[in-house]
């Protein structure tokens, strides 16, 4: 995996999020250029800052990475699975009926 990917992974997902370079970097307790610097190429983040980066945008490792979710919007996906995590399983069937139904249409 090359650092273009990530890159350009953390500049998707803050514009998806809807925060810019400045606020994320704050979120993160740098300095305001931090985000501008490692999406320009110009430093890059430790594997703990990176993990931290990931779970400050609200997703996992594993949406991050995944090269495949590039068409979607990982921060939706993470919401949705947090979100029928609690549910039980009459709310799970329903939800699984809905998901099948509307990938029908597609």
């Amino acid at each position: 995996m090359e650092m273009e990917f990530i890159r350009n992974r953390i500049t998707e997902l803050r514009l998806k999020k809807g925060v810019s370079e400045y606020q994320l970097s704050y979120d993160l307790g740098h300095s305001k250029n931090y985000i501008h610097n490692i999406v320009t190429g110009y430093s890059q983040p430790s594997v703990k800052e990176l993990l931290y980066l990931i779970d400050t945008l609200g997703i996992t490792p594993r949406l991050f990475f995944d090269e495949e979710a590039e068409y979607r919007n990982p921060i939706l996906v993470q919401e949705i699975i947090n979100g029928i995590k609690s549910m039980n399983d009459q709310d799970l069937e329903a939800v699984l009926l809905m998901v099948r139904r509307l990938n029908e249409k597609n």
